[in-house]
Formats: structure tokens, C-alpha cells, sequence
């Protein structure tokens, strides 16, 4: 997106001149999936494709609000002194939960602003475009009434945001990964502790290709839920034997030496898949440090076939990209990324096979699940911020 294109949908919808253009990426996770919320370690990092805010301060204490994305909605009208959350008022409840909590920090802001909004996440992909502008939100706050709060802090409160006020109980892989990005990196993140480790993606002979399946994800909400409390029970049964607090706690060695104490076979299966998943994540970015990329995809493929048959959060149309993507000539690894139940898939492909991989994956996807799939090539980014530090 250029930044006069931004500037002028924002004219064309508030009738006078924005001030500022913000920015907010979206993600990807390498590996490590569903592990944020058992405390385990994640490796996500930030795409070029995110959300964009164009904004100016009102004097009133109103926020107006547009996006470009769904113009047919229209404007929308929030009084900052009623920051409740209200279905009608749709995808800027997105904003109100995180103006709310920002509040609750720094106290009652002085005026509000009317907002341009322009995704370039598909819609439902699964790249986090809730976070992207949960983080959007905070850092256009941030700026534009020049508060003391830390990027960390926002992250904190976009994760907030998604568990209090809209009701998912997601862990902080998302914001996390939005908010702390480095250009050209991957974030080694354990959950647990926050302490985390930004590792080069040094990849000359390859690209990272986003699969999406054009499905978009259902049920995500309350299935992601009964996926938490799957794994809550599975350690409350092995807190009897063992005092860990998490499951991203245990070991492989100690979980196959205590699994006989979960009763339920389901339960077992989620809790295998959080406490594998930890520690392939662990040896992934190891590997991909040391330069070993057949390795780091092996672990991809493992990860998926654990997210399919453990945990259960695949549709046909991902575990088909995932599987169909091992066959192709260059393909180092592919899984699906992202909550699941839809969305999108990555591969690392080499960079000679990348559009022989697209037409085949195309054709292929086309035959066996009747309609198009996707395929974008991902670049980097760094976390959120201001859109001149991006050009």
C-alpha cells in the first residue's frame, strides 16, 4: 500500500486530511503450535501483510471509525466513556477492548480520533489479523497521546483483549509476535517467562510460501476453547503424580513416564501433542541456527501429522496442502500454521521450484476439494509502529 492511497481513502470517508499512518504486521508461526497456553515455547514471526490505521485527533470524545475492508458496514460511532462491548458494533470492539484496558493503565484519555482502517491479512487465513490490530490499536494510542507504555505492555493487553473482552482464551504467540518482530527473524518465545530469542531466517535458496485454503475458519471460538480445558484437565490428572504447572513444564521422557495416569485417550492425545510440540519447537530453532534446514523441515512435517492426529485442529483442506506439499519436487517442509480449523498452511520451498510448486498446488487443490486455494509468497516485518519507519 502506498502511504497518498491511504491518505486519500481517509479523505474520501472524513471530508479533510489525515495525520498519521501506522502500522501493524501479521504472522506466521514456524512451529509451535497450541503450545502458548500450556506455557510452552513458540516460533513465530511477523509478515508483510497486516493491518494499516490512518488517524487524526478529534476534539470531542468520540471515535469514528472506517474500514476500507467492509465499507458496507460503514462508520462507526463509540463514545470512549461507554467502552462495553456491543455485537453491533462489530470489528471495532477490537479497538474498544484495548482503548478500555489502556485507559485502566494511564487513566482517561483526552479527546479521541477518526480512524481509517485497510487489512491486507485475507480475511479468516488465520495470520492473525485480530492481533495485527489489537497491536494496531495500541500503538496508535501510544503515539498520538504520547504515553509511557511500554511495547511489551500493548502485547499484554492485546492478549487481554482477546481473553476478557471477546471471550477467546488464546495465549500471547499472536501479539507477541506482532508487537516484538524483528525484520528478517524468528522469535524464539517461551510463554512461560516471556524470555525470548530473536533468530535469523537466513534463507538465500528458499522462500516461505503461505498456503491458504480459502476456508474459512468455524467454530474456531468455542473449539479452541474446549482445547484448553482439554489440556487443563490432562494436567490436573497429571499433577498427581508430578508438580508441574504447565504442561509446557514436562519433558517427553517424563510425560510417557506419567501418560498412564490420564484416563481419557482424547485428553492424552492433547497433552502428548503440547508437551511433543515444546520440544520439537525447542530443537527446530536449533537446527535452523546451525544451518540444518532438511532437519528444521522434518520437524514441520511432524508437527503438522501431531496437529491432525493429536490435537485435531486440521479441516481436509489444510491436512491436503500440508500433505500434498511433502510430494513436490524443492519442499523442505510444510504444516499448517495458526489456530487450525481452516486457514492457511506454509511451505519452505526452493526458490527454483516456487512457481512449478504453485501451479501444481493450485491444480491439485482445485481437483480434490473444489475450489481455489491461495498462495502468497511471505516476507518479514518488524513489529508495529509508525509507517515511516517502514518505508
Amino acid at each position: 500500500m502506498k502511504r497518498t492511497q491511504l491518505m486519500q481513502e481517509f479523505k474520501e470517508q472524513f471530508n479533510y486530511e489525515a495525520e498519521r499512518v501506522f502500522f501493524s504486521p501479521g504472522r506466521i508461526n514456524l512451529i509451535g503450535e497450541h503450545t502458548d497456553y500450556n506455557g510452552g515455547k513458540v516460533f513465530p514471526c511477523a509478515i508483510t501483510m497486516g493491518t494499516y490505521g490512518v488517524v487524526k485527533k478529534r476534539k470531542d470524545n468520540e471515535i469514528h471509525a472506517v474500514s476500507g475492508n467492509f465499507l458496507n458496514i460503514g462508520k462507526i460511532t463509540f463514545n470512549m466513556a461507554d467502552l462495553s462491548f456491543k455485537k453491533e458494533d462489530n470489528w471495532t470492539n477490537y479497538l474498544k477492548g484495548m482503548i478500555k484496558y489502556i485507559q485502566e493503565k494511564v487513566g482517561a484519555l483526552p479527546h479521541g480520533f477518526d480512524v481509517y482502517i485497510y487489512g491486507t491479512i485475507p480475511n479468516g487465513a488465520s495470520l492473525s489479523s485480530s492481533a495485527s490490530l489489537e497491536l494496531l490499536t495500541g500503538i496508535i494510542v501510544k503515539e498520538i497521546y504520547d504515553l509511557n507504555i511500554s511495547q511489551l505492555e500493548l502485547v499484554k493487553l492485546g492478549m487481554r483483549t482477546e481473553n476478557e473482552f471477546l471471550g477467546l482464551n488464546s495465549g500471547i504467540l499472536d501479539q507477541f509476535a506482532v508487537g516484538m518482530a524483528k525484520k528478517g527473524h524468528a522469535m524464539l518465545l517461551d510463554t512461560n517467562t516471556l524470555v525470548y530469542e530473536q533468530v535469523p531466517v537466513d534463507l538465500p535458496n528458499h522462500k516461505i510460501i503461505i498456503m491458504n485454503s480459502m476456508t474459512r475458519r468455524e467454530l474456531v471460538d468455542s473449539e479452541y476453547n474446549i482445547r484448553r480445558q482439554q489440556c487443563d484437565l490432562a494436567l490436573k490428572q497429571l499433577q498427581k503424580v508430578t508438580d508441574v504447572k504447565l504442561l509446557g513444564e514436562l519433558s517427553v521422557e517424563a510425560f510417557e513416564k506419567y501418560k498412564h495416569i490420564i484416563e481419557d485417550d482424547v485428553l492424552m492425545r492433547r497433552a502428548r501433542h503440547a508437551v511433543y510440540e515444546n520440544e520439537r519447537t525447542e530443537r527446530a530453532a536449533e537446527v535452523l541456527k546451525a544451518g540444518d534446514l532438511d532437519q528444521f523441515g522434518k520437524y514441520m512435517n511432524a508437527s503438522h501429522i501431531s496437529l491432525d492426529e493429536d490435537y485435531e485442529v486440521t479441516i481436509k483442506g489444510t491436512d491436503f496442502l500440508a500433505r500434498t506439499a511433502w510430494e513436490q519436487a524443492g519442499v523442505v517442509g510444510a504444516r499448517m500454521t495458526g489456530g487450525g480449523f481452516g486457514g492457511c498452511c506454509i511451505a519452505i520451498v526452493l526458490n527454483e521450484e516456487v512457481d512449478k510448486f504453485i501451479d501444481k498446488m493450485k491444480g491439485k487443490y482445485k481437483d480434490e476439494i473444489g475450489h481455489d486455494a491461495e498462495f502468497y509468497i511471505a516476507e518479514t516485518a518488524k513489529g508495529a509502529g509508525e509507517w515511516e519507519t517502514y518505508e
